[in-house]
């Protein structure tokens, strides 16, 4: 099958999860066109299967804000008809599906019949999707995909309750790569971060608001009042300083470590006894996911996706947002007896496996014969 990808290039978790996918379709057989606006960034190599084509706006002082999305359906229908791709699947609904419905059309004055699946991948309709200037685009752009997909039940739910859908959404989770963590680092040299008898509690995220960072601070002062431990921060964004200064105000600030941004998260967390999430809303959790491969529990809230992904009192614990008390007593319970930790980490490699790529790659491929199947009906 000859695949079109669309997606932001970004760190983003939707960006990494097109681009996984991509590459695990391409070693499936598959041949795979990433159409953005630069090389997505986990897209390690080009290969045979893998193309790149990098969708270029010109620019023009008449417009105040270059036409990303004229540019892209253009592109999309230039590449269609030079590499005879089969079928579009677009992560995120702005300005993705909208792109593709616009390029859709156009190839369609052209006898040429191609379906297009969208994922919704959260702030695409939690957030920006659901801005009143966006969502009667969103809505349009959902209801006139052929396969429309979410990455959890909840953000499934929202969609459906924020607008309205005439369109079936299949639900198929985000995933992880299990083959790649099936060795340990080597070089895992826990003592640069913590003593022998302190636990590594640890943070990934951008830092934004919604990832409720103080939270994170007042989990972690809760636990070591009962546990010798250190907390790394690692990230940037634009609640760090107030982080920071919240660390000094608490008299913590030699138990936590602000690491910046980091490409070696492995690495982080091979060595980390527990990860805290206490987000304000998650449309799915990948980052608790790449901890509990890792062998990491996590702490989280019950909001948004993340009780799908964790399971409550065995990879983890959930609790209400803001809950800062009984998060920082659920840290304490799992770290504190030696047993009863490793446990809670074998519980949690375990559970990142039902989230392999390899059970989630068919899911795809099935709906993309359903599109395809579709389109051909409808050409008829």
């Amino acid at each position: 099958m000859k695949i079109g990808v669309v997606c932001y290039p970004t760190f983003g978790g939707s960006g990494v999860v097109a681009t996984e996918l991509g590459m695990a379709l391409s070693k499936r057989g598959h041949e795979i066109h990433f159409i953005t606006y630069k090389q997505p960034v986990r897209l390690e190599q080009l290969t045979g299967n893998i193309r790149f084509h990098e969708v270029n706006v010109p620019e023009y002082p008449l417009f105040h804000f270059q036409p990303y999305e004229l540019a892209l359906s253009s592109k999309l229908v230039n590449m269609v008809k030079l590499h005879k791709i089969e079928l579009l699947h677009v992560h995120y609904a702005i300005p993705h599906a909208y792109a593709a419905y616009m390029a859709k059309k156009m190839l369609e004055e052209e006898g040429i019949h191609i379906p297009i699946v969208t994922t919704l991948h959260g702030t695409d309709i939690t957030l920006v999707g659901n801005h009143p200037f966006y969502k009667p685009a969103v809505t349009f752009s959902i209801n006139n995909s052929d396969v429309v997909t979410s990455v959890s039940q909840s953000l499934k739910e929202d969609t459906l309750r924020f607008f309205k859908i005439t369109k079936e959404i299949d639900v198929v989770p985000n995933f992880i790569d299990v083959s790649k963590y099936q060795k340990f680092h080597t070089d895992c040299e826990r003592s640069l971060m913590a003593d022998d008898d302190e636990r590594i509690i640890t943070h990934i995220s951008n830092f934004r608001p919604v990832k409720r960072i103080d939270d994170v601070i007042k989990i972690f002062h809760v636990i070591q009042k009962k546990i010798k431990a250190k907390l790394m921060m690692v990230g940037e964004g634009p609640e760090k300083e107030k982080a920071e200064e919240l660390v000094i105000e608490l008299g913590i600030e030699d138990k936590v470590i602000f690491l910046g941004q980091s490409n070696e998260i492995d690495k982080i967390l091979c060595f980390s006894d527990l990860f805290l999430l206490p987000s304000e809303k998650e449309s799915f959790g990948l980052a608790a996911l790449e901890a509990m491969v890792n062998a990491v529990p996590v702490i989280a809230t019950n909001s948004g996706g993340i009780p799908e992904v964790i399971e409550h009192g065995v990879s983890g614990y959930l609790s209400d947002i803001g809950n800062v008390e009984e998060m920082g007593n659920y840290g304490i319970s799992i770290l504190e007896d030696e047993v009863n930790l490793i446990k809670f980490k074998v519980n949690a490699k375990d559970r990142a496996k039902k989230f392999d790529i390899e059970k989630i790659v068919p899911q795809y491929e099935a709906l993309y014969e359903r599109a395809l199947s579709t389109i051909k009906k409808e050409a008829l």
